[in-house]
């Protein structure tokens, strides 16, 4: 029986994102990775990766902003499934604030800056990486990242065998924090009674039994539940027929802490019944 081709994971996004940090990550994980490579050559680096490795060596290519017009052929040779091998695009991005930030402590310009501004070259960067960012199977915000955090959700995504079932994350936020970014699916939980108006119920969060029962006898829970699971059962099918292995659902609240924890966690525990590999994140946990 043949080997079965191993991951092809293309890394790519905003400078000063963590691409670095992501290769790194992926290599110390066992993956053969090449930094900066003009998408023209992701063929030549997989067959020779093949002829050398063999099939079943998972690969990781860097591609930014300096590959310029080079990103056409990147998009059409995924369309086209010319490697032959299962495929992830991974996409890296954080708010302008933060990437200022790192690019001043690294001390290096902008690729695209020019003689303008650090924040021009940003722009720039984010006009030329727009039409990718919105094919990305992965899209992650690395803004409230530090580098550990970073590496281990390299590792939660990537860390293991390449499975046909969808990795499927479930996330409470806070509304006034702004929705994340990466979510494929946005519920708002909003139209539940909210605990913090209960004093017994107000220092504790959605992860407490006391809340969580609060927020899951309500009728409106309940009828959420019952109408939402099988849309995202759905959607997830189609998911997988479509090859994508990554889904992101997100839960909100006013503030990140009752209603979308509780909601976060009955959600990830109807979804692991049904089959699909979960995890769970509060993103938003411990802000107030």
């Amino acid at each position: 029986m043949d080997p079965t081709p191993g991951e092809l994971v293309i890394v790519t996004g905003m400078t000063g994102a963590g691409r670095s940090t992501a290769a790194k990550e992926l290599e110390d994980l066992g993956y053969f990775v090449v930094d900066n490579l003009p998408p023209t050559l992701v063929r030549d680096v997989v067959r020779l990766v093949d002829d050398s490795r063999g099939v079943d060596q998972p690969i990781a290519v860097v591609v930014d902003v300096r590959s310029g017009s080079f990103f056409d052929s990147l998009q059409a040779n995924r369309h086209q499934q010319v490697t032959g091998r299962p495929t992830t695009l991974l996409f890296l991005e954080a708010s302008d604030e933060v990437l200022v930030r790192r690019q001043e402590a690294a001390r290096r310009p902008h690729p695209l800056q020019g003689g303008g501004r650090l924040l021009h070259g940003l722009q720039r960067e984010r006009d030329v990486m727009a039409d990718i960012r919105g094919d990305a199977d992965v899209l992650l915000d690395t803004s409230n990242f530090n580098v550990h955090q970073l590496q281990d959700r390299i590792t939660e995504l990537f860390g293991s065998e390449a499975s046909t079932r969808l990795k499927v994350t479930v996330i409470s936020f806070g509304f006034k924090y702004g929705i994340p970014v990466d979510a494929d699916w946005v519920a708002d939980m909003r139209f539940l009674p909210n605990p913090h108006w209960i004093p017994e119920l107000r220092p504790q969060n959605g992860r407490d039994p006391a809340v969580a029962d609060y927020v899951l006898s309500q009728p409106g829970a309940s009828t959420f539940l019952e109408q939402y699971l099988p849309v995202l059962g759905t959607v997830a099918e189609g998911y997988q027929l479509e090859g994508k292995r990554f889904m992101q659902v997100a839960v909100g609240c006013t503030g990140g802490k009752h209603r979308s924890v509780a909601m976060t966690e009955a959600v990830a525990a109807r979804l692991r019944d049904s089959g699909y590999a979960v995890r769970t994140a509060h993103r938003d946990l411990g802000r107030e």
